[in-house]
């Protein structure tokens, strides 16, 4: 239902290549800002281009102020959402609330539900652990700059996290889905591409490619809650919460968010034990997943992931056939 309503739109194979061009520009162009604000730092600093050509991704996210750099890297992702809407709009002739949800209207309840719910047991997982390995962490609390963090966290990290999970849960979905006519190839397509853009991530040059095992297991998780339940509510509250709380929590020098968090983590990412990378994936994830079957009654999961998509009109008249 949630991909086959797509069909009610303007679906044609090359919409879709030519709005996935302009949100990748749309994303390019959110991020002049920052690349500016770095070249500008550089050489305010002394250096010039050979400096910029040597600076890799992590050197990058740490060469401006946490803030000012949390704001302008988390700006791309807000631009690519406004031009993902346009598209959206203006391309397909879709509505907002037909691209989040096959709902009538876009259930507000279903996404504070997941949010509170992974945000407590995300921040919980932090706080274990900060209790049973104190030396692994520093207390990095600030008032000011905590407060700062808090503003342009809670607006810009949920319009980060909708951006990826309308490109991947709904635009793209949406797209293979009434292209291919079945649901299990933008499902692993998008789970696999959502965990590949994660590659240039900060974590996978500390942690290894394992990592990748995480990313592309929660676009996987991501994927099915949406095909499940029909709609991206769950999946927009589930990211929205995750990288808000751990944003807030806890940052290190080696990941992708480096912030004035609470707590900052000190230890060696290369001893990391495999457990914290495979037993979210393959532990967490699949028994969150049996619960909001059971909450929201979640049945016939074999058609719903590995179905086919049929388009609404060759449906009706094939029950009109068979009556």
């Amino acid at each position: 239902m949630y991909i086959a309503q797509a069909f009610n739109i303007l679906h044609d194979w090359w919409r879709y290549l030519v709005g996935l061009v302009i949100i990748i520009i749309a994303v390019f162009i959110g991020q002049i800002p920052l690349t500016v604000a770095v070249i500008y730092k550089v050489f305010k600093d002394g250096g010039g281009f050979q400096s910029l050509q040597g600076m890799n991704e992590a050197k990058m996210l740490s060469f401006l102020e946490p803030n000012l750099n949390l704001f302008l890297m988390l700006l791309s992702f807000a631009v690519g959402l406004l031009g993902l809407i346009l598209v959206s709009k203006y391309l397909h002739n879709q509505s907002f609330t037909h691209l989040t949800t096959s709902r009538k209207n876009i259930d507000w309840k279903r996404f504070w539900f997941i949010f509170f719910v992974w945000g407590i047991i995300s921040s919980s997982f932090i706080l274990i652990d900060y209790f049973t390995s104190p030396e692994d962490y520093v207390v990095n609390f600030n008032l000011v700059p905590f407060l700062t963090l808090c503003v342009i966290a809670i607006i810009f990290v949920p319009l980060q996290t909708s951006f990826e999970e309308y490109l991947f849960r709904g635009y793209l979905m949406q797209g293979i889905g009434v292209i291919v006519k079945n649901k299990w190839v933008p499902l692993i397509v998008t789970s696999v591409v959502f965990g590949s853009l994660h590659f240039a991530n900060p974590e996978v040059d500390k942690l290894g490619p394992v990592i990748m095992v995480y990313y592309i297991g929660t676009g996987l998780f991501l994927g099915i809650m949406t095909l499940m339940d029909e709609g991206m509510e769950l999946s927009l509250g589930f990211h929205a919460a995750n990288n808000l709380f751990t944003a807030l929590l806890v940052t290190a020098d080696w990941t992708a968010f480096q912030t004035h968090s609470i707590l900052k983590d000190m230890s060696d990412p290369s001893e990391m034990a495999m457990g914290e990378i495979f037993v979210p994936v393959f532990i967490v994830f699949p028994l969150l997943l049996f619960i909001l079957s059971k909450i929201y009654g979640w049945t016939d999961w074999k058609e719903k992931l590995f179905g086919k998509v049929i388009e609404p009109a060759k449906e009706n008249k094939k029950i009109e056939i068979e009556l």
